[in-house]
């Protein structure tokens, strides 16, 4: 124990037990923080108001001074087991920082602004259910009016996500010296994969590329959630197909492409399953509900409407976020 807090402790026991005046248990109060905040453990607290309750009153009686003994052996228990607290918590708060750091590096590897491109309007919001996100999403400038969005969700959590994330970042980086169909990104990203990640975690993702001057959307999908279609005219929604298997699962894996062409107003709706898995009264969310949610946002500009349906989602799930949400909207505006 510091030697200045052990003299004021010595210098207010040996007062209030000779005046019992109450101001001295507020300065004992006091006292209490500067000992917390130095992290003294209690069994050195309680040596010293042992000592000093021993030179105070040499007289004791045998059997009080026996019953000190007992108190310091137990306490000494509490001082290891405080000790051991000390070093978790010293631990913890390191652990904190390291993923403080590691959040924000997480947060570089997406793209700092929607890309702007003629005739269409673009939103997403992406958001994580705890500290590190295992959503991902990206876009690629395929030039000539194209751009490459992509949209995954890395079946995993924490760090390893994160990790498996960054991976997927440079790979795409390479995308854009030399811009590949859906199908030729998908494979290439999957021998990646199948190459560097633990065969416990999954990758799914979609990708598609939609190009300006004949507003086609030509995509292809390794396990990811089903994006929607919305067709402005008849305002309804088409699933958009499925077809490929996870990233990773097998290095000879195919990813068949399909296309869509979009009139004025209509749109590419892509999420991660967070999405369709929140919880509603206990139950995960039907399909059918989430579009009628989508459906009264959809007329929004594509950013204002990924916000507003997150919030929905946010507020009918009890602002509880279970999985990283991530909603994108792709809408044809001329």
């Amino acid at each position: 124990m510091d030697i200045h807090l052990k003299k004021l402790y010595e210098k207010l026991l040996a007062s209030y037990v000779k005046t019992s005046k109450e101001d001295h248990l507020y300065n004992a109060q006091q006292l209490s923080k500067w000992f917390m905040e130095k992290r003294i453990p209690p069994d050195e607290v309680v040596n010293a108001h042992v000592r000093t309750m021993k030179s105070l009153f040499p007289d004791l009686p045998a059997e009080v001074k026996a019953s000190f003994d007992l108190l310091l052996e137990m306490m000494i228990g509490y001082g290891i087991a405080y000790r051991e607290r000390e070093k978790l918590m010293n631990r913890q708060r390191e652990l904190e920082n390291e993923i403080e750091v590691a959040v924000g590096m997480q947060q570089t590897l997406l793209p700092s602004k929607t890309p702007s491109l003629e005739g269409v309007d673009i939103g997403v919001i992406s958001v994580a259910a705890n500290q590190m996100s295992g959503d991902y999403y990206n876009f690629v400038d395929h030039g000539v009016g194209s751009i490459g969005i992509a949209i995954s969700d890395i079946i995993g959590k924490g760090i390893p996500a994160a990790l498996c994330m960054s991976m997927i970042k440079y790979a795409m980086d390479r995308l854009g010296t030399q811009p590949l169909s859906p199908a030729e990104v998908l494979k290439d990203l999957n021998i990646v994969v199948e190459r560097n990640v633990d065969p416990s975690m999954f990758i799914t993702m979609v990708y598609g590329v939609y190009d300006s001057r004949n507003h086609q959307f030509r995509y292809a999908t390794a396990g990811h959630e089903p994006g929607l279609f919305y067709r402005a005219a008849e305002q309804d929604f088409l699933d958009l197909k499925t077809r490929g298997l996870v990233l990773g699962v097998s290095r000879d894996a195919e990813y068949p492409e399909d296309t869509i062409s979009l009139q004025p107003h209509d749109a590419i709706v892509l999420f991660s399953d967070g999405v369709t898995e929140c919880r509603v009264n206990g139950e995960f969310i039907e399909r059918e509900t989430l579009k009628q949610l989508i459906q009264g946002y959809i007329h929004m500009p594509a950013q204002e409407a990924v916000e507003a349906i997150h919030q929905k989602l946010y507020e009918m799930t009890n602002y509880k976020i279970r999985d990283d949400q991530t909603i994108l909207i792709l809408k044809r505006i001329g």
